[in-house]
This record gives structure tokens, sequence and C-alpha cells, in this order.
């Protein structure tokens, strides 16, 4: 009798071992197939605002910048906000980092000429947005029209516009500064703006990129500081006399205030962070980079 029960015993014991391993294969077969590898762990570092809007200014230092009497405006979302002291671009001059900074690869543009529109394939933090059915939108000061690919007009210039080298997004996402909304609930998930010549200190004065950012986009930092959204503030590159350390702030809701962090960021490092922010994969040198932390709320 005993040798019976022992025997159930051991078949039942069986079983339930079977059935563990069997949904332990399951489960890790479901977060493999959900991309739960450590680089997709990381995106619990960092939050996961409604919107994000991305500054790119052009050609300073963060001297220049951080601290100057020049541009009260961005001092005071440094004050508000988050400061990357030790900020960094990657290279010289401005249009390899600006496609860096969207795609996590210079794609082999080492000048500014003007590129054969839709040149790469090469995935981006638009193409990783649209394919998780996520929303995108580039909004660009004095672009001739909705998607215009043209390389320059007045002080429109396409080389801060790395969106246009990628067959993979569509050129209509690429809207005129004018397209802005006004209802800042409408906006895509994430989105860059991209100042013009003047407006974002190439050609002009840091105080005139400063007064611009104020009023164009001040009232989108007021909102999104109780909106769960957040505003980016970063350059392409230094003047070339500070070892390409540039100003980086952020400004938002889940951003602690006050707030500064000393560890070297570069580019790649900010792709990565608005990646892991939606859960994405990581383009190019991304997928080697770290996420942006210690200034969060939570």
């Amino acid at each position: 009798m005993f040798s019976g029960v022992g025997s159930t015993f051991r078949g039942a014991r069986s079983a339930v071992v079977s059935a563990v391993a069997l949904v332990a294969a399951s489960v890790g077969l479901w977060t493999a197939a959900l991309g739960d590898t450590p680089a997709a762990r990381a995106a619990a570092g960092v939050p996961t605002p409604d919107h994000v809007v991305v500054v790119v200014f052009e050609n300073h230092a963060y001297s220049q910048v951080i601290g100057s009497s020049s541009a009260p405006y961005i001092n005071s979302l440094k004050t508000g906000g988050a400061n990357l002291t030790q900020a960094y671009a990657e290279t010289h001059p401005s249009q390899p980092n600006y496609f860096a900074l969207f795609s996590g690869s210079t794609q082999g543009i080492t000048d500014d000429s003007c590129y054969t529109p839709g040149f790469s394939s090469a995935p981006n933090l638009a193409s990783e947005l649209i394919a998780a059915g996520k929303s995108w939108a580039s909004y660009n000061e004095t672009l001739p029209s909705q998607g215009s690919t043209t390389c320059s007009s007045g002080t429109y210039a396409r080389k801060h516009n790395p969106w246009f080298g990628f067959s993979n997004v569509p050129t209509s996402s690429a809207k005129t500064f004018a397209q802005f909304p006004t209802d800042f609930t409408a906006l895509p998930q994430v989105s860059f703006v991209v100042p013009n010549l003047c407006s974002d200190m190439h050609d002009c004065s840091v105080a005139t990129g400063d007064t611009w950012l104020k009023n164009k986009l001040g009232a989108y930092a007021t909102w999104a500081k109780t909106h769960n959204s957040l505003l980016v503030v970063t350059f392409d590159e230094d003047n070339r006399l500070s070892g390409n350390r540039i100003p980086t702030v952020l400004y938002g809701q889940q951003v602690t205030a006050g707030t500064s962090s000393a560890t070297t960021y570069n580019h790649y490092d900010l792709l990565r962070t608005l990646e892991s922010m939606h859960g994405l994969p990581h383009a190019g040198n991304a997928a080697t980079a770290k996420d942006i932390t210690g200034i969060w709320t939570s």
C-alpha cells in the first residue's frame, strides 16, 4: 500500500514540476518576445512622459550658456529642472551630430553637405516610434512647406534636419514650426523642434536664441511641468574651443527641480534615454550607451 502511495506522490510531484517548468518556459518565451533583455529592462530607470519635445540649438559651449546673463530663460529652466554638467557632442561640424542624436550613428556623414533624401534605411528614433505605434513629428522653423526636402531656404537649412535622410521616416512628419500646436495635448509623443539659423544661435546671439525659446516654447514648458511632459534643450556641438562640452537641460513634471548630474553623457545617451522612455529598441551606438538617471522624481 505504501509503495503505491509513494508512486502516486512521485507521479504528482513530477506533474507539478513539469507544470512549473512549462509555465517558466512560457514566461521566458513571452518576455523574450517582448524584448526582455538587460537593455529593455533599463527602461524602468526612466519615466514615460506623455509628450517629449527636444529643442536643438547650435554651436555654443556649456560656459557660453549655463550661468550666462545672455541666457536667463535657459538658466531658469536649469533652476527648475535638471542640468547635465558633463554633456558632450560627438564630433564637428554640425550635421553628423544631428544624425548621431537621431539615429545613434553619423551614418557616414562627415560634413554639412546636402545629402540625398532617404539615403539610409537604418533604424532611428522616428522609425522605432512609428513601428511601435507611437506618434512622432519634427517642427522645423522656416521650412518652406511640410515635407519639403529643399537643402536651404533663407534661414532654413536641411543640414539640421536628419529625418530627411531616412527612407523609413515619412517626409510628411516634418512639419513647419507654424504647425506646432497651441493645444499641447495634440503634440505627438516625441517631437523635435529645430529653430532656423538665427533662432538657433548659429547666426545670431545667445540672447536671441534664449528669447526665442521663451517666446515660442515657454508656454509648453510651463504646461509640461503639470502634465507629465518633458522639454529637453540641447546643442549640436560647441564652439570648437571647449572639448565639445555642450549645455543640456531637462525640464518637466518628472524632473527633480534643481538637480544636476556630473555623469558624462553624449548624444547617444540622450537618444537611448528617449528610446527607453517608450520601451523602444536602441538604434546604433545607443545600444551600448546609458540612460540618463539620477534626475527623475521617481
